[in-house]
């Protein structure tokens, strides 16, 4: 795994071994953030499922001016981290439950990446605490990756969709009166 594009391109990012952790392919990675190129200038991003921290990495390396990483697995903190490091950035991580983390962080997210486990289906409930504690910014994303299809969240309008084999990507929108 590595950085596709920024100030970090073609840096080899740390990943778990074994594959129980099923990290974001390049080329969906690639694919999407063609998508949020214009996005990622200045802006702040929560990697809700982080993993490695790639997602968050791939838009620190792009311009953005923060990253907030959140992952409840040890493995995941440790190499969160260690990305970091390697990549000389910073970033707030933290280890909880994503509910847990949605109710401590503070402040507008331009993006939230959402890629729980494929076995859930959070998005009702991930969009309904970012809707209530007002966490996405004006004109921000949610991006939420799943292998199946997932209904658009009480209160968004989704902005996109793609799908890459079994990989599905869906952006949703906050819906302003």
């Amino acid at each position: 795994m590595r950085i596709i594009a920024g100030r970090h391109r073609g840096k080899l990012l740390s990943t778990f071994e074994g594959t129980e952790i099923r990290p974001t392919p390049d080329r969906v990675k690639e694919s999407l953030f063609q998508i949020l190129s214009g996005d990622l200038i200045g802006a702040r991003v929560l990697d809700l499922f982080a993993g490695s921290g790639a997602l968050g990495l791939e838009c620190l390396s792009r311009g953005a001016r923060e990253a907030v990483f959140n992952d409840s697995g040890k493995e995941s903190l440790a190499l969160i981290k260690k990305n970091l490091s390697a990549c000389k950035e910073t970033g707030k991580v933290y280890g909880l439950d994503f509910s847990a983390c949605l109710k401590t962080v503070t402040g507008q997210f331009d993006l939230i990446f959402c890629d729980p486990p494929y076995r859930l289906d959070l998005s009702k409930e991930i969009a309904e605490l970012i809707c209530r504690r007002e966490l996405l910014s004006e004109g921000g994303l949610i991006v939420y990756e799943s292998e199946r299809e997932i209904p658009v969240p009480e209160g968004f309008d989704l902005a996109d969709k793609r799908e890459y084999g079994r990989v599905k990507i869906f952006l949703f929108k906050r819906r302003h009166p």
